[in-house]
């Protein structure tokens, strides 16, 4: 999943996609609307190589002003029966936490009943930067809400699933998104660069629709970030995934090169 997701803050003016060694790739939609390509291979190689290069136009604001329906202006509010139907799964907490500790995190930012949503959920957003610290990670998988609340750091994935699971603990429907961050201040905790492979979250608030939050820079809307996939959680958002046929010592490593240039 290498297609940036286009919208009305992000149009897709070109994408070249080469592989090698030399594939047949189709090209799918996946359950939530993102753009797959199935490569499939017909020869043997010591090598794989994906070169996806992508022109997008940006126009996202960078102070986003939100038009929130009436009914959920104030937090708590009820998603309408049509949206529960829509929203499933991702309104449902996807971790186990049978102590409540994610749940209990969480509502220590409910300052009160009833308390503005959108300045609960930015409370939130930037309240995971207050609790864990950034820390790349290259390992395998990501941690589950509890262990980063425990170890107190993680990379831009589990901070992201750490929001997304905080706030659906409160009733919110929220979804991960996997992209790519333009970053030409070099600001934030992120590794220093003008761009970086990248995490966030976004959740829906009735009215508004889909509102952006990227909890490893505490900041909110859509600004210099350039979606790829959207999804229940990580494991269905991941970029690349597959397998191979060889020796169980076949494999020798894998680089990655991320570019975005203005």
């Amino acid at each position: 999943m290498l297609r940036p997701r286009e919208s009305q803050e992000l149009r897709l003016r070109s994408m070249q996609l080469q592989i090698e060694p030399a594939a047949k790739v189709t090209w799918a939609q996946d359950v939530s609307g993102n753009s797959v390509a199935i490569a499939t291979f017909t020869s043997q190689s010591d090598t794989l190589v994906i070169e996806s290069v992508a022109e997008v136009e940006l126009h996202a604001a960078m102070w986003p002003v939100f038009e929130v329906a009436a009914a959920a202006i104030h937090y708590p509010f009820q998603y309408g029966p049509e949206e529960w139907i829509d929203l499933g799964a991702l309104a449902n907490p996807q971790h186990a936490d049978t102590a409540g500790r994610l749940r209990t995190w969480s509502r220590n930012f409910v300052r009160s009943t009833p308390t503005d949503t959108l300045a609960l959920l930015k409370d939130i957003n930037a309240g995971v930067l207050a609790w864990v610290g950034y820390q790349s990670r290259v390992e395998e998988g990501t941690q589950s809400p509890v262990q980063t609340l425990d170890r107190g750091w993680g990379s831009c994935r589990d901070m992201a699933v750490l929001f997304v699971e905080a706030v659906r603990t409160l009733g919110f429907g929220a979804r991960i998104v996997s992209g790519y961050l333009h970053n030409p201040w070099q600001q934030g905790p992120l590794p220093q660069g003008a761009g970086t492979m990248h995490a966030w979250a976004e959740v829906y608030v009735p009215g508004a629709g889909w509102i952006t939050f990227d909890p490893t820079n505490r900041s909110f809307g859509s600004a210099n970030l350039i979606p790829v996939a959207v999804g229940l959680d990580m494991r269905r958002v991941m970029p690349v995934v597959g397998d191979f046929v060889g020796a169980s010592d076949t494999f020798h490593g894998m680089l990655v090169d991320v570019s975005v240039t203005s």
